[in-house]
């Protein structure tokens, strides 16, 4: 059985709390259960102040067995981040402009080093999704289509390469659009002229959607994620270019969505296990017993008032 763990983002404090609530014992760097398995849905680093303790828990975990880890935006971004661009001395496949930079800054200041680029290694090992035969976990849309791009270009290029990571970042490819949608979500166009401001405050006129529910008799703003009140009026029909997630498909977990409120399930066969953490959230999980269909008594969370 599986205890899926959302992002953590730095947060060690909460994951270890975390942990002892699972029931999880100490094991040498890591934890250890008698009879389950946790599962990282990714986004390990960035924004907390305890990246290399939460990095050396997580990798001690899956080294033993213990766990299992997906990719999360944030890993990748990392790996983009430090590649350089073939062709453009001096550039990398990720900008180094203040946005970039500011989001990646607790990474940056806090592992240096022979140690950023043990981490760096260590990232492009890690699956861009996992399928557990009951379960499938991904860090944020189980996208068929998208995943066997990845596949391919992953067996082209012999994995998380550096040939890997400049086609997957160059926008147009298809790899480039399989990573949006498996790493960071699908999103549906705003109606011309709407925006909204995003929990980093920058304005967006593209929405994230609920690529696990039938758009059908939803306005956009509720198939938006999170809703969006003030496309309340327009209906989600004008969305087509998202492939649903089937009601008969195995149960689905997933984080990147910086839910909040009590944790709750998104559809009978899908859930988020990222309530937030880096914003003062809790450090969400659900423990997996073999079910089919969903239960919002299986969340587990844990919160610290300071870390």
């Amino acid at each position: 059985m599986y205890d899926i763990i959302g992002d953590i983002h730095g947060h060690a404090a909460h994951l270890e709390a975390l942990l002892d609530q699972l029931g999880y014992r100490r094991d040498g760097a890591g934890y250890a259960h008698d009879d389950r398995q946790a599962v990282f849905v990714g986004d390990f680093i960035d924004r907390g102040p305890a990246i290399r303790q939460a990095l050396a828990i997580v990798r001690a975990m899956v080294d033993s067995g213990a766990a299992l880890a997906t990719m999360g935006n944030h890993e990748f971004n990392a790996l983009a981040y430090h590649t350089p661009a073939p062709g453009r001395p001096g550039e990398f496949l990720r900008a180094h402009n203040d946005k970039n930079t500011h989001q990646h800054a607790a990474t940056l200041k806090q592992i240096e080093g022979a140690e950023r680029a043990d981490m760096l290694a260590w990232f492009r090992t890690l699956p861009l999704w996992l399928d557990l035969g009951g379960v499938r976990v991904v860090h944020a849309c189980w996208d068929p289509a998208g995943i066997e791009t990845l596949d391919a270009g992953l067996g082209r290029h012999g994995g998380v390469s550096d040939g890997f990571m400049a086609e997957a970042t160059c926008q147009g490819t298809d790899l480039f659009n399989a990573v949006e949608h498996v790493l960071k979500g699908p999103e549906a166009p705003l109606p011309a002229g709407m925006t909204y401001d995003d929990k980093d405050g920058h304005a967006r006129r593209r929405s994230r959607v609920r690529w696990f529910l039938d758009p059908v008799g939803l306005t956009f703003g509720q198939y938006a994620l999170p809703a969006l009140e003030l496309v309340d009026d327009q209906p989600a029909g004008m969305v087509s270019a998202v492939e649903l997630y089937p009601a008969s498909a195995p149960p689905v977990f997933f984080g990147h969505y910086w839910m909040t409120g009590d944790p709750k399930l998104m559809s009978p066969n899908a859930a988020c296990v990222d309530y937030s953490v880096a914003k003062g959230g809790p450090l969400c999980a659900y423990r997996w017993q073999g079910e089919t269909e969903l239960r919002n008594d299986r969340f587990v969370t844990v919160s610290i008032a300071k870390e």
